[in-house]
């Protein structure tokens, strides 16, 4: 598996070349596999761009701008630039890029993270182009050996072709004359009618390292002479350590030290069970802080009063619809904190030494954690080396670096490197979360169509922090994104923000991010104007998608696939129903059908969900279905069981027993079809999960009568039969 995580150097050269291609650089590989910087003895380095790598045996690497987490992501990237090279699939190897903004950085958000459902959009014309550059370049070096046209020759599988004389070279033969040559400033890419890979199912590169077990997370680096160490921070969140009894905890076989720092503590030891064990024993006591008495309750009416407040205007257009004017109908929806939870817990081997500092975990964003872990070690960025891994779920909770701080200030005590590990209940309890957000929607009706249309969104502004030159004028466009560009002719339009910062509460992007909001709420309210205009919620979005023909059929798809004009089976002991969600975020669209049966005692059973999907031109057909699919048990599980909620500071969710993901007898048929498209590729990691949530609450609509207007479903709510 070490071929997908080693970490290449780049030399100065390959820097002073790279930026031809906004910024990214390829590179080509010596024998021994390893990036040369060129010395007077060195063979000649192929090096038009950033991302490619080829040997004088032929070898071709593909430095990895983007992590896989999961998402396939390794494999699409591959086949992008396989698919321009002419080369197998299989004849490509990995190697994750090194931390570098200006090399490496995604050229959506200017900086290397991967997130967002950002990476085949941003890298689909680059990844492209980069193969297509390094193509023509063997090309030309070709057909100076030959002394003919470059016209006249061809590449496959690896190998330029001159027909007309029956001659060829394998690529790893022309890499010391290309590298002599200057890299084209706009290569032709190819036409999609002549894709050999590109909109074909590959099998995922990663997936035998995966199942034969040799596939290296962070939570796997283990360096000569590794100690173990996990940790405990205050309960309530900003809370500080007020003193510390360790006795017990330094009496615990395996225990080699107890680092108390300011705001945890950490226990040191020969294994993990010695240091969780020590932990158990250690007597804290806490400064709790100004958090003490959050709860809840406190934290939502908090929000409620900041919805009263006027919002920045996001879009303004036409005719308003203003609650209690008449003619307006108004509702108010609701989405709780929620954990991230991956199945890989937070970690982070770090050692620390005079003037260094090497940083081994899995992270969505590699400068970001150099310049972390550089600020907590005392250090300039380029003193630090992150050695990036895969990752076991990221949801955005990887998006983040606060635990890179804490183990690097842990590792300024220890001797040696010091893997920290997050327990379950630290990382749900204690950790960055997917923040409540609420949406006050009204819209004015005219022969039961809407004529004007108002969404306010209120919920904090991760982008703010995340992104500071992405929030310009008091408006977050994560927030707002799925609002301000809702798919329906609705007349009038106005969208406001209003920011709110729950109190104490760290907050971060979660899978999904600001459509999980916006897309439940627009389409749990189309199902509300539906029902109050007695019209059948298919049909009445219909009407409002003659100027949107992608997101028309999408919906036409879905509807046809799940048979919505059939007949439901009954349910015994319960009621029935099917329903929908329509969305275009992230560049792509997707209409989903969710069947439910909600029995008399108020328990849900989603029996089935089906999605049409067009993401423009697909990469890996196999990848977005299963996209999709994870992405739904995310949704699913948010959507019967997802919450955090906190009592007198304290979260009260702990671990998977009360902090449920969907168990496999939950688990509806699923199925996924794709929509053709030659449209460019659109965003697929996050819609799967935003497609969920509103398609089975209007299920459940259909069913029963009951609009859900807060999540997760409320059980109880169903079984008296009344309305939220």
């Amino acid at each position: 598996m070490d071929k997908y995580l080693s970490t290449p150097g780049t030399s100065r050269r390959d820097v002073l070349r790279g930026l031809a291609y906004g910024g990214l650089l390829l590179a080509v590989d010596l024998p021994l596999g390893r990036l040369a910087v060129a010395g007077e003895n060195a063979p000649a380095v192929f090096a038009p761009d950033a991302f490619i790598r080829i040997a004088g045996d032929g070898t071709a690497t593909l430095i990895m701008p983007q992590v896989e987490m999961g998402q396939g992501i390794y494999t699409a990237m591959t086949m992008l630039i396989a698919e321009e090279l002419d080369l197998p699939l299989a004849a490509v190897r990995l190697e994750a890029a090194p931390a570098s903004d200006a090399l490496y950085g995604n050229p959506i958000f200017k900086i290397q993270a991967t997130g967002g459902s950002t990476s085949v959009r941003a890298y689909w014309t680059p990844m492209r182009k980069a193969g297509a550059a390094a193509r023509a370049m063997l090309v030309e070096a070709a057909a100076k050996r030959w002394q003919v046209a470059p016209a006249s020759c061809e590449t496959r599988d690896g190998t330029v072709l001159h027909a007309a004389t029956g001659r060829s070279l394998p690529y790893g033969d022309l890499a010391a004359a290309a590298a002599r040559l200057t890299p084209p400033a706009d290569p032709p890419l190819k036409d999609p009618k002549t894709f050999r890979l590109l909109g074909k199912t590959q099998t995922r590169l990663d997936i035998e390292a995966k199942g034969n077990g040799s596939a290296q997370y962070g939570i796997d680096a283990m360096p000569p002479g590794v100690k173990f160490a996990t940790l405990a921070s205050c309960p309530v969140p900003g809370g500080k350590v007020k003193s510390v009894d360790d006795a017990q905890a330094r009496a615990v076989p395996g225990v080699r030290q107890v680092v108390v720092l300011d705001d945890l503590v950490a226990v040191v030891g020969d294994h993990m069970w010695a240091a969780k064990k020590g932990l158990d024993k250690l007597v804290i006591t806490w400064d709790e802080g100004p958090n003490a008495t959050l709860s809840t309750d406190s934290l939502r009416a908090a929000m409620h009063e900041a919805a009263k407040q006027p919002g920045v205007p996001v879009k303004s257009e036409g005719a308003d619809a203003q609650p209690g004017a008449p003619g307006v109908i108004s509702a108010s929806y609701e989405l709780p904190f929620l954990a991230h939870a991956p199945m890989e817990p937070m970690n982070c081997t770090v050692h620390l030494r005079p003037g260094a500092c090497d940083v081994w975990t899995g992270t969505q964003v590699m400068t970001k954690a150099q310049a972390m872990a550089a600020q907590a070690a005392g250090l300039k960025p380029e003193q630090v080396t992150v050695h990036n891994h895969l990752l076991g779920g990221g949801f955005g909770r990887r998006l983040e670096v606060d635990m890179i701080d804490k183990a690097v200030r842990i590792a300024a005590h220890v001797d040696g490197p010091v893997k920290v590990v997050w327990t379950r209940e630290e990382d749900i309890q204690k950790a960055m979360y997917r923040s409540t957000y609420g949406s006050w929607l009204s819209a004015k009706l005219e022969n039961g169509k809407p004529v004007a249309w108002r969404h306010t969104v209120v919920g904090p502004s991760v982008i703010a922090r995340w992104l500071p030159p992405a929030f310009t004028g008091g408006i977050d466009i994560d927030a707002i994104d799925g609002a301000s560009d809702q798919p329906y002719a609705v007349g009038g339009f106005h969208v406001d923000y209003v920011r709110h910062e729950p109190q104490g509460v760290p907050t971060c992007f979660w899978r999904g991010v600001g459509p999980n909001n916006t897309v439940f709420s627009v389409e749990s309210f189309i199902d509300r104007l539906a029902r109050e205009t007695k019209s059948d919620p298919l049909e009445y979005r219909r009407a409002l998608l003659s100027a949107n023909p992608r997101a028309l059929q999408v919906l036409n798809t879905a509807a046809e696939r799940a048979g919505w004009a059939t007949p439901l089976p009954a349910e015994a002991g319960g009621r029935v129903g099917r329903g929908i969600c329509l969305q275009s975020v992230f560049g792509s669209y997707l209409a989903t059908i969710a069947e439910v049966a909600v029995r008399d005692d108020g328990d849900v059973r989603v029996r089935r969900l089906v999605t049409a999907v067009d993401c423009g031109m697909v990469v890996n057909p196999d990848g977005v279905i299963s996209q999709i699919q994870g992405g739904m048990v995310f949704g699913l599980s948010a959507a019967l069981h997802g919450q955090i909620t906190f009592e007198k500071g304290r979260v009260q969710q702990s671990n998977f027993h009360d902090y449920r993901v969907v168990r496999i007898d939950e688990m509806p048929a699923v199925e996924v079809h794709l929509v053709p498209s030659t449209e460019a590729p659109g965003g697929i990691g996050e819609p799967g999960t935003t497609t969920v949530q509103p398609a089975v609450a209007n299920a459940i609509y259909a069913a029963t009568g009951v609009q859900l207007t807060r999540m997760p479903i409320d059980r109880t709510l169903l079984a008296k039969g009344g309305r939220t």
